[in-house]
């Protein structure tokens, strides 16, 4: 109550795309609960230019920078504002937070139940809907009556047990539903006439029945660490708890390394429940595992998104998620339905940028500068198609912390070019069957490795870094990439923030490269994705350097997926190399000696990954985490995706909670974090350096 203090100022509020952001004068009136703003601080006397409920609002910090956050009032209206600074920012939103939460609190005690109304909305609601039928024993006391803990004066209060936590678990989950069922059905009241979905008692019922379940989980929470207390002195290493969520130990992910003497054992709900639990030692380290390539196996699995039918068929679904977005909002903290994933990991999906590893080893044959940089752009630009998985607009599945994707490639040798331009010959898919074959009989000496390691580094903001590596040719590549989702109408933008590194050490040669842009175009008929942007790449040894732009379609004419691009020796400011086409059909590469080169990408051969099985993988590899996610969908039973997809994600939510609360870093397994980057903590230019180090040393 100290805190409950009114305050006021000028802050900056988006308006929309054309205004942008404009300065307001902002006042929290405690004392009704409300966000008021004005023009300017002379028109305070005046009406305010806008109002908003704090009574079940939202306020979220921005992950975009220091200074943002938002204002999400239970009616659905969105402030979007700024502070001038990041002290300023936290000052607004612990005071708004502490506002919303005494408000939300009064609304429960102050406001008597709607008998009248409950009656009008059974009636509208679904026959087979359990959010709106009365049942006699379904009150607020035998709903929640867990009936295992009757206290008395006196006496010790027992330690839950598990399985009571789980019979809590199950009935919040009933509880949640009976709430989204309530909400469905004051939604689908009509917007004008007696009853209508505006009714103001109708959405005071909205906010409260929400403040009441977060309310309720808060105290689910708390239930967890006291239980995770009590057990903490009391059970010996290895011992499980059968507890929430997938049936995996996740104490050691969670704790990162720290020292434990208890592991938390996940409890999957009956649908989903696995035959047995994930209990090595030594899987859930946080230390990095060397993965031998030879456990690897050809990748025999292809998942292509070809299926349309899903995605017309839950249209509504899709139109009301946009009805709830506003234009430029950050979509990173949004759930997608889950029809629209991808079968695959946004860290394989990383991976498979790299199906063309002939034409990554043949980047350093190249004989002179120029000659590589073109490769390197040769490559760069035929990375995109193969990284697509069909021409409809899926998404991959959002990385969680820690989860790691491992694969590798096998070459021939004799299949990698030597001369310029070779590398770039199209192989029919059975001859590729062929080259597949002929490595089984092949020693080491006859073919080159590459080695792919992915990892999710962080979470807000979503981060992942990953590395590939030729030791035999003394190269690698290292990246870190922020995946920035924005909604923009009837499309999705994605902003690809980072910068990758090619290390040639063979000619102390370093290339840095960003990434385009992406889109989900159409997301209400057919999606599609179309990609945009400039990138520009650079050999500071060399002074080369590459500028590619990606071509976004006009809204009238144009080509679509169009690419242009040029490589420029900057000394002299000369062009050795255009490219133009399209970056998944045809490009044309035209030399500066007046030679031009076509290149296919739908013809031109894919190497197959190699991955170990799903039974020789950690429980935090992308294939093993999400199988049953990836199974349901292959089935197309869409309900029971969803309900792993969101087992994984509220598992993960509940870890970050207890890191905060606990004040435990979260540690990486594969990267370090040098600057603004994230670097593979054992890259091959350390590797390298130590060796010749050591040979300098002897001799």
């Amino acid at each position: 109550s100290d805190h409950m203090e009114n305050i006021y100022g000028y802050l900056m509020k988006y308006t929309n795309l054309v205004t942008g952001w404009q300065y307001r004068f902002f006042v929290l009136n405690n004392d009704a609960g409300l966000l008021e703003y004005f023009v300017n601080e002379q028109s305070r006397h005046l009406k305010p230019r806008g109002t908003l409920q704090l009574a079940g609002a939202v306020i979220s910090p921005s992950d975009e920078d220091s200074h943002t956050f938002t204002v999400n009032a239970a009616s659905g209206e969105q402030y979007k504002l700024r502070a001038t600074d990041a002290k300023e920012r936290q000052h607004w939103v612990s005071r708004l937070q502490i506002c919303t939460q005494h408000h939300t609190e009064a609304i429960g005690k102050n406001n008597p139940p709607l008998k009248s109304r409950s009656f009008s909305l059974a009636s509208q609601g679904s026959a087979n809907s359990p959010g709106v039928q009365r049942r006699p024993s379904q009150n607020a006391i035998s709903f929640f009556n867990v009936g295992h803990h009757r206290l008395s004066t006196g006496k010790r209060v027992p330690i839950l047990q598990p399985d009571h936590l789980v019979d809590v678990r199950e009935m919040m989950s009933q509880a949640e539903g009976q709430q989204r069922d309530l909400i469905r059905s004051i939604e689908c009241l009509p917007v004008s006439g007696h009853l209508t979905s505006l009714d103001q008692d109708l959405l005071m019922l909205k906010a409260t029945s929400m403040a009441t379940m977060n309310c309720l989980n808060d105290c689910f929470h708390i239930l967890q660490l006291q239980h995770a207390s009590q057990q903490k002195g009391s059970l010996s290493a290895g011992t499980t708890i059968s507890w929430l969520e997938p049936k995996i130990s996740l104490s050691n992910h969670f704790k990162n390394g720290a020292a434990q003497n208890f592991s938390a054992e996940i409890n999957k709900p009956a649908s989903v429940r696995e035959e047995q639990s994930i209990s090595e030692p030594g899987q859930l380290t946080r230390e990095p595992e060397e993965i031998n390539p030879d456990e690897e196996l050809e990748d025999i699995c292809d998942d292509k998104e070809d299926d349309l039918g899903a995605v017309e068929e839950q249209r509504s679904v899709i139109l009301h998620l946009l009805s709830q977005l506003k234009l430029g909002m950050d979509l990173t903290r949004v759930v997608l339905p889950t029809f629209i994933l991808e079968k695959r990991s946004l860290l394989e999906m990383y991976a498979d940028f790299m199906s063309h590893p002939d034409l990554f080893i043949a980047i350093t044959n190249g004989t002179t500068p120029e000659d590589r940089m073109i490769r390197f752009v040769e490559y760069y630009l035929t990375s995109f198609h193969e990284g697509r998985k069909g021409a409809i607009a899926k998404k991959p599945y959002n990385p969680i912390i820690g989860e790691t994707f491992h694969c590798s490639w096998r070459m021939l040798k004799s299949e990698v070019a030597t001369e310029a331009g070779s590398n770039l010959l199209a192989h029919s898919p059975s001859e590729q069957v062929t080259l597949s074959k002929d490595l089984e009989g092949q020693t080491e000496l006859d073919y080159y490795t590459v080695k792919f390691v992915a990892e999710q580094v962080s979470h807000h903001p979503p981060v992942s870094g990953f590395y590939a590596e030729c030791v035999e040719r003394k190269m690698c590549v290292n990246a870190h990439v922020w995946t920035k989702s924005k909604f923009l109408g009837m499309s999705i933008g994605v902003t690809m923030v980072g910068e990758g590194l090619l290390s040639l050490l063979e000619h102390g040669e370093e290339y840095t490269f960003s990434l385009p842009c992406a889109y989900a175009r159409s997301i209400l008929t057919v999606p599609w994705v179309e990609l945009g942007g400039k990138v520009n790449i650079n050999c500071a040894k060399t002074g080369y350097s590459a500028s590619i732009n990606f071509h976004t379609k006009p809204f009238y004419g144009g080509k679509l997926h169009r690419v242009t691009g040029e490589v420029k020796q900057n000394a002299t400011n000369t062009v050795v190399c255009r490219v133009q086409g399209e970056w998944n059909s045809v490009l044309e590469f035209t030399y500066n000696n007046g030679e031009t080169k076509y290149v296919d990408l739908t013809k031109l051969s894919v190497t197959r990954k190699r991955v170990r099985p799903l039974e020789k993988q950690g429980p935090f590899e992308s294939r093993r985490l999400w199988q049953h996610v990836t199974e349901s969908l292959r089935d197309g039973d869409i309900d029971k995706a969803t309900e792993h997809k969101r087992a994984l994600e509220e598992r993960q939510r509940n870890e970050e909670r207890l890191r905060a609360e606990t004040e435990t870093p979260w540690c990486t397994k594969y990267f370090l974090k040098e600057g603004d980057g994230w670097v593979y903590h054992k890259p091959l230019w350390k590797t390298v350096s130590a060796v010749q180090t050591q040979q300098m040393d002897n001799n």
